[in-house]
Order: structure tokens, then C-alpha cells, then sequence
């Protein structure tokens, strides 16, 4: 081990643990010496620029979280490749990222022909927001109405399955899934606007008289959000999960960005497995050192920190409701790591 008096600086040399069959993708991280991330730079909390010009948001620090782990430092840089939604599969079939971070849902034909899904990071459902004056409060008004939604998106999809379902046809606007479709709403191009209620709630404010919109008290869909990685590589999928189990059960332990070398003291077994400071979770069959989830808390904190941080009251104010822990009554849930 290679340490520097500073923890945020601590480093471990990456070639000590090897699994008999190596991950394809974390050795080419570490020969490049960093991560390739796909995400988006214009959603509110998820994924955007900060004033720095840096990329911040929840779907980000996700990637940071496994570029820590990965390469064994809070400090690993990732490089952000910007990825529409018509870009999502071929970033993910022609190997382009090695993780697809960008508020995609998770879904069996996603699973069958894009590349693998890790674990639910956030669940949201398809929501609809109207101007408040329009009158429009039902699901039938809905479907009777013109309808902004972005196409070859599980949100079009379910739009016309519900529809369907009334026997009504909405007039559909199809418009990008960027800032410019709620510009096209607000300007009268459609009378409803549909997409992942998280990402209404984020564009709501950002509209020029936002208490003039309201979102609907209506959620047609399942929309569980997951981190994907290419196929072809079962160890890196591992990986990439056992990063985003080991940022809940930091959670759940009380273990923070701010007190996690204290932790490394801890006398509670679970929480020295999980830093590293003894016992095992698999980390050598991964090809991780023993400290690798504490790379990553160091790097951006647990879960319920990414979420307060971009999400809850300090980003853009979404409740948590069921990405609550499963101990307070929400769906965040995680295997232990023993």
C-alpha cells in the first residue's frame, strides 16, 4: 500500500488482487488509467454542468463511485461522453462506454438487446404536466388532448399503451427529450407534456412561471432507473453493482464522505467488511482491493448523500419517497457484503 498522509489521497496498487478470469473492461480502465462515462449534461439533478464547468449530478457520481472503486482512488478521473436518447443503445452495444449512467429504464428488451442492467438507483413512475388553467385533470382528459413526448423512449411507449387501453387517440407532438420539448410546451406546441415525473419536477421550475403548471396526481408506468454496462463482460456487471450495494449499505451503517476514515475504526464486523479493514465480500474474486467501496464513499459519499446532495432539499427538492431506504419504508434496497 502507497499512502500519502492525506486519506483523500490514499492508493493501492491494482494489480494485487486478480480473479482467474479478469474483467475485460476494468483492465482496460486501468491501462487507460480512467472510466468512460455515458450521461447527459441537461437534466437538473441527474446530469448537468456546474458553474465550474465540471459534469455533476446523481447519474454522475454513480460513475465516480465505480471510478474509485475501480482504480482505487477518491480522486480517479472519468471521461464524460455526452449520449442522447436515440445514443443510448449504441453506446452500449458498440462498447462505446463502460457505463451508461443517464436515467435510463431498465426493461427486459433493454436487458436483451442493449447490454446489461446493474441495480435500481432510483424508482420513478411516467407522470403528465398541464398548464393549471387548461382544466385537464384526468387521465381520460389526458389521452383526449395533444400530447408532447419523446419518441423511441419507454415514455411514448407507455403513452400509447394507455391510451390504447381508453380507446382514445391523443394528437402526439413528438419532440427531443431536452429543455426544448418543455419550450415547445410552454409555448403552446402541445397542451400536456409527459415524461419520468422526477424529470417534470426538475424542468417544472426552470419554466417561466412555473406555478402555473401543475404535475398531475397520475403515474401510468414503472420506471425503475439502473446504471448499464456492455455486454460480454458478467465480472464488470459484478462490479458495477457491487458499488452501487456497497454506497446503500454505507447508508444503512451510517457510514459518511465525512467520517469514513473514523469508521475504518469501527468495531462493528459489518462495517470493517465493507471498508476493507477485514473479512472479505469478494472483492478478490472482482479484482478489487479491500478498500475499494471506501474509495468510493470518499470520492462521492452513500446513497442517501447523492441524494440529498442533487435530489432532495440541497438539488432540486423531489421527496424521496420510494427511494427511501427499505428500513424507512422505501424500495432502496441492497444484499449485504459479506
Amino acid at each position: 500500500m502507497h499512502r500519502d498522509e492525506d486519506w483523500s489521497k490514499i492508493s493501492f496498487v491494482t494489480d494485487r488482487y486478480q480473479p482467474a478470469v479478469a474483467s475485460r473492461i476494468l483492465k482496460r480502465v486501468r491501462e487507460r488509467g480512467s472510466l468512460t462515462c455515458g450521461g447527459r449534461t441537461d437534466l437538473a439533478g441527474f446530469g448537468f454542468i456546474c458553474p465550474n464547468g465540471q459534469n455533476c449530478g446523481f447519474d454522475t457520481d454513480l460513475c465516480k463511485a465505480v471510478a474509485a472503486a475501480a482504480l482505487n482512488s477518491p480522486a480517479a478521473p472519468i471521461k464524460f461522453v455526452s449520449v442522447d436518447t436515440p445514443g443510448r443503445k449504441p453506446a452500449l452495444v458498440n462498447d462505446e462506454v463502460d457505463i451508461l449512467s443517464r436515467n435510463t429504464t431498465w426493461t427486459s428488451l433493454r436487458e436483451a438487446e442493449w447490454g446489461n442492467f446493474t441495480w435500481i438507483m432510483f424508482y420513478d413512475g411516467q407522470g403528465f404536466m398541464v398548464r393549471k388553467d387548461s382544466g385537464v385533470t384526468s387521465l381520460q382528459q389526458v389521452c383526449a388532448e395533444s400530447i408532447c413526448v419523446a419518441p423511441q423512449t419507454t415514455t411514448y411507449m407507455n403513452l400509447a399503451d394507455t391510451c390504447r387501453k381508453l380507446n382514445l387517440q391523443p394528437q402526439i407532438v413528438e419532440v427531443p427529450e431536452t429543455d426544448e420539448a418543455f419550450t415547445i410546451y410552454e409555448n403552446g406546441g402541445c397542451r400536456v407534456i409527459t415524461t419520468d415525473k422526477s424529470g417534470l419536477a426538475t424542468r417544472k421550475v426552470s419554466l417561466s412561471d412555473p406555478n402555473a403548471h401543475t404535475v398531475l396526481d397520475v403515474t401510468i408506468s414503472k420506471e425503475p432507473l439502473t446504471p448499464s454496462v456492455p455486454k460480454g463482460d458478467e465480472l464488470w456487471t459484478d462490479i458495477v453493482r457491487t458499488v452501487m450495494w456497497g454506497l446503500i449499505n454505507a447508508e444503512e451503517l451510517g457510514i459518511t464522505q465525512a467520517n469514513v476514515d473514523t469508521m475504518l475504526t469501527s468495531t462493528d464486523p459489518q462495517v470493517k467488511r465493507l471498508l476493507g479493514v477485514e473479512g472479505d465480500f469478494g472483492q478478490k474474486s472482482l479484482g478489487l482491493e479491500p478498500g475499494a467501496i471506501a474509495q468510493a464513499i470518499r470520492a462521492v459519499g452513500n446513497y442517501g448523500e447523492l441524494y440529498n446532495r442533487y435530489l432532495g432539499p440541497s438539488g432540486v427538492d423531489i421527496p424521496r419517497g420510494p427511494n427511501k431506504l427499505w428500513s424507512d419504508g422505501g424500495q432502496i434496497y441492497a444484499p449485504p457484503l459479506r
